[in-house]
């Protein structure tokens, strides 16, 4: 059996992007009628299968919802994103549906292919658990079944999405910082690696703003790289009192690297965190750190994706939910 022709494919065959045969063959607009023409001739003679006809064929119901997890989200015994499938194939039981699980690959997002379960009409639905690249959200436009994204967002407005409400949680516990007397606080986490994270930066600025306090740009600390590995925490010469860290896992590699240098949480410096995963209790230090609210993410991106299942037209927008500030012990008063 021949192998499926993707548009990555017939973008390789024109020189042109995927995005642009995405938008020719979808009759997006940005692209010119020559060109558009040109890239349906070429897919007509390579032999791509259109989702309109995918559609056609489409009946009933397969009772299977596709949820989708970038490989690089995987990468630890305990993902985060592992647990909340976990949600999710729990509640969807409620609905008489089962939760197909797929690890989107380096490979298949760069490549731009979409899961082997939706090109075999396998689920009535996708749930996109973490940020993916622009250009694969650009491909999932051609789908024709509903997609909501869960725990991220950004610029692509046609797509429903469930998050925490990582500003104003993050903004929450940097006030609760500077009411603890600190006043030189850093930020741990690639702002430009998800939109939960740059976020998180936002609320914590804002915190800084309300309290008059400036920006430092060494206090400003990457903990990955853009395809989201995770690099060397660089500590700044002048140490902050207390670090405001993207997530628990980066919050206990700190703490280890602050340790072997010979400083002492939270005596020397404070440091809080965000998701209260197996991180924030895994050290004999219990980290203060905000608890994101899974159960209920999991159960409204859920009740979205089954009513966009009945009714592909409804729209929901970005929902975002609170999480809550977990205190514990890796916070000191400044004296």
């Amino acid at each position: 059996m021949s192998q499926r022709v993707t548009m990555k494919d017939i973008a390789d065959r024109l020189g042109v992007s995927n995005v642009t045969v995405s938008k020719a063959l979808n009759d997006k607009e940005g692209v010119s009628e020559e060109l558009r023409t040109k890239i349906k001739k070429t897919a007509n003679e390579m032999g791509y299968r259109y989702n309109t006809a995918a559609k056609s064929i489409r009946k009933g119901y397969n009772y299977n919802i596709g949820v989708v997890v970038a490989e690089k989200f995987t990468n630890d015994v305990q993902s985060f994103y592992f647990k909340f499938y976990h949600h999710i194939s729990k509640i969807l039981e409620n609905y008489q549906y089962f939760g197909m699980l797929h690890i989107l690959t380096y490979a298949e997002e760069r490549e731009l292919m979409l899961p082997k379960m939706y090109n075999e009409m396998k689920v009535d639905g996708l749930i996109i658990l973490g940020q993916i690249s622009k250009a694969y959200i650009e491909i999932l436009k051609e789908v024709d079944v509903p997609v909501v994204f869960l725990d991220f967002y950004d610029e692509h407005g046609e797509f429903d999405c469930v998050i925490s409400d990582n500003f104003y949680s993050t903004y929450e516990i940097t006030n609760y910082l500077i009411n603890k007397g600190h006043t030189k606080i850093a930020f741990v986490g690639n702002i430009y690696a998800t939109s939960s994270i740059q976020d998180r930066f936002l609320g914590y600025y804002k915190s800084l703003l309300e309290h008059g306090m400036q920006l430092d740009k060494e206090y400003i600390i990457s903990d990955r790289d853009n395809d989201g590995k995770l690099i060397d925490l660089s500590i700044p010469k002048n140490l902050p009192t207390a670090f405001v860290c993207n997530c628990d896992r980066i919050a206990y590699n700190l703490a280890k690297k602050l340790n072997e240098q010979g400083y002492r949480i939270p005596e020397d410096c404070s440091i809080v965190g965000f998701d209260n995963d197996i991180f924030s209790t895994l050290s004999d230090l219990k980290l203060t750190t905000v608890e994101v609210n899974m159960k209920e993410m999991a159960e409204t991106a859920i009740k979205i994706i089954m009513s966009k299942v009945q009714d592909s037209n409804k729209k929901y927008g970005r929902v975002s939910i609170k999480g809550k500030i977990i205190y514990r012990d890796s916070v000191e008063q400044i004296k």
